[in-house]
C-alpha cells in the first residue's frame, strides 16, 4: 500500500501557516505604528501648518498600501494554507473507507474545501440496478498523481473521497 501522507505533512503545513500569519502581523504592526506616529505628529502641529497636508497624504498612502497588501495576502496565501491545514487535520480524525474499483480516467482539476485537487474517476457497480456509476476520488494537488492506467483495479483508502493510500492490483486485459 502506497501512502500519500506522512506524519510530517501536517507539521509542515502548520509551520507554513504560522509564517504567513507572522508576516501578516508584522506588516500590520508596521502599518499601525506608521499611521499612529503620523496621527500623533499631525495632532502636535500648530493650526494651518503647511506640513499637515503631506502628513495626511502619507497616512492615506500607508493605509491604502496596507489594504492592497492585506486582502490578497489573507484572501489567497493564508486562506489556501489554512484550508490545507484543515484538510490534513480532518485526515487524522475522520472515518476511513477501504474500497476496490477499476480506474476509469482523470477529470479536470477542481477545488474542494479550498484545496486544489485532481479528480480520479472509478467505475462502481450499482447494487440495486444493473448499471455502472462513476465515483470521483480527489487526489491532493500538492502530491504526485498515482500511476493509474485505465482498467487497473485499484484498492484505495479514502477519507471523505480524498485519497489517502492506494494499491494497484491486477491490470485489465484488452
Amino acid at each position: 500500500m502506497t501512502y500519500l501522507y506522512q506524519d510530517s505533512d501536517l507539521w509542515d503545513a502548520i509551520m507554513q501557516r504560522r509564517k504567513f500569519l507572522a508576516v501578516f502581523l508584522g506588516v500590520t504592526a508596521a502599518a499601525l505604528a506608521g499611521v499612529l506616529t503620523l496621527v500623533v505628529l499631525y495632532s502636535q502641529l500648530p493650526y494651518r501648518d503647511p506640513n499637515g497636508g503631506w502628513m495626511i497624504a502619507v497616512t492615506c498612502v500607508i493605509a491604502a498600501l496596507y489594504i492592497i497588501f492585506a486582502f490578497p495576502f489573507m484572501g489567497i496565501c493564508f486562506k489556501r494554507c489554512n484550508s490545507y491545514c484543515k484538510m490534513l487535520k480532518f485526515i487524522s480524525v475522520g472515518l476511513k473507507e477501504n474500497f476496490c474499483a477499476p480506474f476509469a480516467g482523470i477529470e479536470d482539476w477542481t477545488v474542494r474545501d479550498g484545496v486544489d485537487v485532481n479528480v480520479a474517476t472509478f467505475e462502481v457497480k450499482n447494487i440495486k440496478r444493473e448499471e455502472t456509476m462513476i465515483r470521483q476520488i480527489y487526489v491532493d494537488g500538492e502530491k504526485d498523481f498515482p500511476p493509474f492506467e485505465e482498467g487497473d483495479t485499484v484498492r484505495f483508502v479514502t477519507q471523505g473521497n480524498l485519497l489517502l493510500a492506494y494499491e494497484i492490483g491486477e491490470k485489465k486485459e484488452n
